[in-house]
């Protein structure tokens, strides 16, 4: 479990970056998949999840996951929702009840108002990022009264530009919305790689967030003990595990 510097200062929270090891799944899911989309076997997911809410101390029935689309729509949260929404975004002030996000190259970002004391989780990958999940995050946050001085973001494991090969294709649409986001692309040779974090803390800092903390792990790289999409693909496999970030107020 990786923790992030900035949010552990704050002990009325629970939150953790977690990756591929101390689990119980086996073959490419080996060994803390905590993916129900994947085609692992549903009661070992199940036990990883609780595994996970062990270490963060809350309830497995507690934890908020959302069905995932790459999107900007986001939820807050009251109550415990039996079903899962379709979103990649979520937030809640209540206690005890744990937001998660599941990724296996995107950006699990987890968001803290510590006056508020308001958390959030959003799945930001190329697509939801571009359509505007990350400031879409800021807003909520202010539409719930937060003050944007006062929320610290860190962004977990994600594939690092040096793995993250794109077509020229891919770099238009992010031209198209905006020129300067040519610095995001770095060229070598015939290649095209994508600096999808970097992107992501642009975002944020345009969006007036100062405070972010970036853990920078390649997902891609195999020794981080980390699932990876790509790697799994590229390896010839047809599925892979999915690593899971949460975070709760104690």
């Amino acid at each position: 479990m990786i923790l992030s510097k900035k949010l552990k200062k704050y002990n009325f929270i629970s939150h953790g970056f977690f990756g591929s090891r101390g689990g119980i799944s086996d073959g490419i899911y080996k060994s803390l998949n905590c993916g129900f989309g994947s085609n692992d076997k549903d009661n070992k997911v199940r036990d990883n999840i609780k595994l996970v809410s062990k270490k963060i101390g809350c309830q497995s029935n507690k934890i908020i996951f959302n069905n995932q689309i790459h999107s900007k729509k986001i939820f807050f949260f009251k109550k415990k929702f039996k079903k899962r929404l379709k979103g990649d975004g979520s937030l809640t002030r209540t206690k005890g009840v744990a937001l998660a996000v599941l990724t296996a190259d995107c950006a699990p970002v987890i968001f803290l108002d510590i006056k508020k004391k308001i958390i959030g989780v959003a799945h930001a990958g190329w697509k939801g990022a571009l359509k505007g999940i990350i400031k879409n995050m800021v807003s909520c946050f202010v539409n719930n009264g937060s003050s944007k001085k006062d929320i610290i973001v860190a962004i977990g494991p994600t594939i690092d530009k040096k793995s993250y090969e794109v077509k020229h294709d891919f770099k238009k649409k992010f031209l198209k919305k905006n020129l300067k986001n040519k610095k995001f692309f770095v060229r070598k040779k015939t290649k095209i790689f994508f600096h999808l974090q970097g992107y992501i803390v642009d975002q944020l800092n345009s969006a007036g967030i100062d405070q972010v903390d970036v853990i920078k792990k390649d997902t891609f790289n195999i020794k981080n003990n980390l699932f990876s999409a790509r790697r799994s693909l590229k390896n010839g496999f047809n599925d892979y595990g999915r690593n899971i970030s949460i975070i709760m107020i104690k």
